[in-house]
């Protein structure tokens, strides 16, 4: 016989996804690159150049085609170590809100010397999501899964020379 709390237990989602990736390139690039509206758009877009104000509340658009436009929020702005933005695990086009998003940030280091960089991705904030369990958890799942493939691309960005 289940205990109270048990079944609830069980479907627990966690609150953050976390990454951490070396990449062979000074700090300075890694942000200039990460931070760049062709790379971004490229990154997480259709390949068009994102809409950025960058700067705490500045406003950053993605635009997936098919799938939507994804506005987002930019929170903080650290050239050259942090950078983070609040965006919508709701429906496309939802402005981010304290009910349907997570907070994504990008913390940036050197790692042992000048020319390599170990950034940091967290994406937190799905425990606190005001949205349907199920679509929290397939939110969470579908961000886990995608997050290595996107730094993986932020890396073979940051390392092409002459870029």
């Amino acid at each position: 016989m289940a205990h109270p709390g048990e079944e609830s237990e069980a479907a627990v989602i966690p609150d953050a996804i976390e990454r951490t990736i070396v990449i062979n390139a000074p700090v300075e690039r890694v942000w200039s690159v990460l931070t760049q509206p062709a790379f971004l758009g490229s990154w997480f877009g259709n390949g068009e150049a994102v809409k950025i104000e960058l700067r705490p509340g500045g406003l950053l658009v993605f635009d997936h085609g098919v799938h939507g436009v994804i506005p987002a929020r930019i929170e903080t702005v650290e050239p050259p170590r942090v950078f983070s933005w609040w965006w919508s695990q709701g429906a496309a086009g939802e402005e981010p809100d304290d009910t349907n998003a997570t907070l994504v940030e990008f913390t940036l280091a050197e790692d042992g010397s000048p020319g390599r960089t170990r950034l940091t991705m967290i994406e937190s904030g799905f425990s606190r999501l005001g949205l349907p369990n199920d679509v929290v958890s397939e939110r969470y799942r579908a961000n886990s899964g995608n997050w290595p493939g996107k730094l993986d691309q932020l890396r073979a960005g940051c390392e092409q020379t002459g870029a």
